[in-house]
């Protein structure tokens, strides 16, 4: 039978190795896409947006509603790739860690 104190430092060691897989994931870089190209979201893996690239042909008056719309998609699709390379990075993380029957990690 596994003792508490076994516990409480396998809890502290993957309290650890998940601070550092968070602070890894600010370093990792998506990019959503949308408009075939048009406009370029680029995130951290954790979320955090750092560039936006928006092709001059969408900078018209007359474009502004699609300009809106391919923003909110690339948004979108860079927030996806973010929470896929995330979700892979946590579970590389976890994969080799004995857990308790039951615990469950918070996401």
């Amino acid at each position: 039978m596994t003792s508490i104190d076994d516990i409480l430092k396998m809890a502290a060691n993957v309290q650890e190795e998940m601070a550092k897989a968070q602070a890894s994931l600010d370093t990792m870089e998506v990019e959503g896409v949308s408009g075939g190209g048009l406009v370029k979201i680029k995130a951290t893996a954790k979320g955090r947006i750092t560039g936006v690239d928006i092709d001059e042909t969408l900078l018209s008056p007359t474009e502004k509603t699609m300009l809106e719309d391919l923003i909110a998609a690339a948004l979108n699709d860079a927030r996806a790739k973010a929470d896929a390379v995330s979700n892979t990075q946590m579970q590389k993380m976890t994969a080799g860690m004995q857990l308790p029957p039951g615990f469950q990690l918070p996401s």
